[in-house]
C-alpha cells in the first residue's frame, strides 16, 4: 500500500507564502492522480489541486487559481504545493492524497470519493 505524508504547514499572515509537501512511499501508484484537499472548521473537504501521475496536467479549484501551484519530482516521490498571496480563508487542514483512476484517461477527478489513500493532514493557518 501506498503511505502519505504531509509536512510544511504553518502560520503565516495574510500575502505570505507557505509551501506544503506530500512523500509517498510504499507500493506508489503508476498511473492516476495526486491532489491535495483541504478542510475547515464546520466544512466539507475540498480538493484544491491536481496533478497526474506520469504527466504534467493540472487542475485547482477556482479560489487558488494564480495563488497555487502543483508540483510533482517523480524521483523523489513527492508532490507539493506552492501556496502564495495567501488569504484568512485558506486556512484549514490540508491534506494529500492519491488516485489510481483518471477521467477520460486523462484527467484527475476532483472528487474526494475517487482518493483511496490519504496523509495525516497538515494545519495551514493565515491570519489577517
Amino acid at each position: 500500500q501506498v503511505q502519505l505524508a504531509e509536512s510544511g504547514g504553518g502560520s503565516v499572515q495574510a500575502g505570505g507564502s507557505l509551501r506544503l509537501s506530500c512523500l509517498a512511499s510504499g507500493h506508489t501508484y503508476s498511473r492516476g492522480c495526486m491532489g491535495w484537499f483541504r478542510q475547515a472548521p464546520g466544512k466539507e473537504r475540498e480538493g484544491v489541486a491536481f496533478i497526474v501521475i506520469g504527466g504534467d496536467r493540472t487542475d485547482y479549484t477556482d479560489s487558488v487559481k494564480g495563488r497555487f501551484t502543483i508540483s510533482r519530482d517523480k524521483n523523489e516521490n513527492t508532490v507539493d504545493l506552492q501556496m502564495n498571496n495567501l488569504r484568512p480563508e485558506d486556512t484549514a487542514i490540508y491534506y494529500c492524497a492519491v488516485s489510481p483512476q483518471l477521467f477520460g484517461g486523462s484527467w484527475c477527478y476532483t472528487s474526494r470519493q475517487r482518493y483511496d489513500r490519504w496523509g495525516q493532514g497538515t494545519q495551514v493557518t493565515v491570519s489577517s
